[in-house]
């Protein structure tokens, strides 16, 4: 029997993320087999609104793995020119993502790793840019185990977090918008953390349901050479399968000039200078998901927490275009909660966690 909490997902990402239409020509985007129950769910959903074609593509992370370990250079440098062909005949791309072992990269060349995603880059911007899209995740016992839970336990948070009204949430969220259009300066308190930013000229945009599920963050881009300071990240993140804690970056004119991590330093700054944008920040978000509140080890939730913010060394977003371009987007997560301050032009909107502005209040857990 198919479980109602799959269906209702598949909907919501074939109708209101994406609103596939007759017609269209939808990729879906799977890694991992176990993703195949929300694969035919979304296939099905997909077809009975009329798309002329759903492709299926299927990643297996072993292969993947296979692949840096035993691959020449030659086989790294093949550029996959069908597959950039295709996806500009693409209308709506839905990605789906069921790590049962998110370190299967974590001993796979590294460099490797970087300078094939920068090979590939050309295929991602062309989905992002010209495509609906929107990436998901499905439940399996390796996420459930990096969640330090049950997977009943996980699949109860997943769907609570995932299966909402993205339309009152994204009602929610047009308040913040629109402080933060307005805000010229941007400061971040808290331990280890004394950072400043301006966001003068910069709009901010909602993150609700549109190309992420779970969604729940608003974000924006400082102006590129303003960012200074220093911040610790307290949340896990992880980046080309291998796991970072305590990143702590420190910033002169925009420029992260040192980057630190426990026993991760040396690969932390390969990664930053891949190019030249991967040392400036292209996102800041501020997490506002009620129903995500601790770190998943899985970024799409992670960005999410309540009382979270998050920064991006790497490439901004052409909604929010700071001019920083690169082949890396690394979002790195600062957890507030008990302990941190967001001021906008001085005045607090955020203290420990919770929403303390007069017009936030709303989007505060219950």
């Amino acid at each position: 029997m198919r479980d109602p909490r799959i269906e209702e997902l598949a909907r919501i990402l074939t109708g209101y993320s994406t609103a596939v239409q007759p017609g269209n020509i939808v990729l879906i985007s799977a890694s991992g087999i176990e993703s195949l129950p929300l694969v035919t769910a979304v296939h099905a959903e997909a077809l009975r609104a009329g798309a002329r074609h759903v492709e299926v593509e299927l990643d297996l992370p072993d292969l993947r793995r296979q692949f840096f370990d035993l691959a020449g250079a030659e086989q790294l440098a093949y550029f996959p020119e069908h597959r950039l062909n295709f996806m500009r005949q693409v209308d709506v791309s839905i990605g789906i993502g069921a790590p049962d072992n998110v370190m299967t990269l974590a001993r796979a060349d590294q460099q490797k790793i970087v300078g094939h995603q920068k090979l590939l880059h050309p295929i991602q911007e062309e989905r992002v840019k010209n495509t609906r899209w929107v990436v998901t995740r499905f439940p399996t016992y390796g996420a459930a185990q990096d969640a330090r839970m049950s997977l009943a336990e996980y699949e109860e948070f997943f769907y609570a977090a995932c299966n909402v009204d993205w339309a009152a949430e994204s009602r929610k969220q047009d308040r913040l918008k629109q402080l933060l259009d307005r805000a010229n300066e941007v400061r971040i308190s808290a331990s280890d953390t004394n950072l400043r930013f301006s966001l003068a000229g910069m709009q901010a945009v909602k993150c609700d349901g549109r190309y992420n599920i779970p969604d729940g963050e608003v974000f924006t881009a400082p102006v590129r050479d303003s960012v200074e300071g220093f911040i610790t990240f307290n949340a896990p993140t992880l980046y080309g399968g291998r796991e970072f804690n305590q990143i702590r970056l420190e910033f002169e004119r925009g420029r992260i000039v040192r980057a630190t991590a426990p026993r991760e330093e040396e690969a932390l700054n390969r990664i930053l200078d891949t190019d030249e944008g991967a040392r400036y920040i292209g996102e800041f978000a501020i997490g506002v998901n009620p129903r995500i509140l601790a770190p998943m080890r899985n970024i799409l939730f992670d960005e999410k927490i309540f009382g979270s913010i998050h920064l991006t060394p790497g490439a901004c977003y052409d909604e929010c275009d700071n001019g920083n371009q690169s082949a890396v987007h690394w979002d790195m997560v600062k957890l507030l909660a008990g302990d941190g301050t967001i001021a906008l032009d001085g005045e607090p909107i955020q203290v420990d966690g919770r929403f303390v502005h007069p017009d936030l209040l709303e989007l505060n857990p219950s």
